[in-house]
């Protein structure tokens, strides 16, 4: 079995049913911005992606149980589902959505 160690994914993408998580790690570049690196890829189907989650769920919250970990309050922000859901275009699309009166 081989370890990859990684900070996170850089694209996740489901195609023909299989989900596909491109790793990275983060190392640092000028002026404190980091770039992502590369280290692997990981593939699984969609209910392996849910078995995954409900476990990483359960592992964090153990760590928040035991101190290791705290959980964030998230700041308040406008769910990106009322953009999808909403008929008006952004507003940094010219043109798109404009009434005939």
């Amino acid at each position: 079995m081989q370890t990859i160690y990684t900070d996170g994914a850089a694209n996740i993408s489901l195609i023909d049913g299989v989900v596909r998580l491109d790793l990275i790690t983060l190392s640092q570049v000028e002026a404190g911005k980091a770039q992502g690196r590369p280290v692997g890829a990981l593939a699984m189907s969609v209910p392996g992606l849910v078995r995954l989650h409900q476990q990483l769920t359960a592992t964090l919250d153990k760590m928040v149980e035991k101190g290791l970990v705290r959980k964030n309050t998230p700041q308040a922000q406008e769910p990106a589902v009322a953009v999808l859901n909403d008929e008006k275009a952004p507003a940094n699309t010219k043109g798109a959505n404009k009434s005939k009166k």
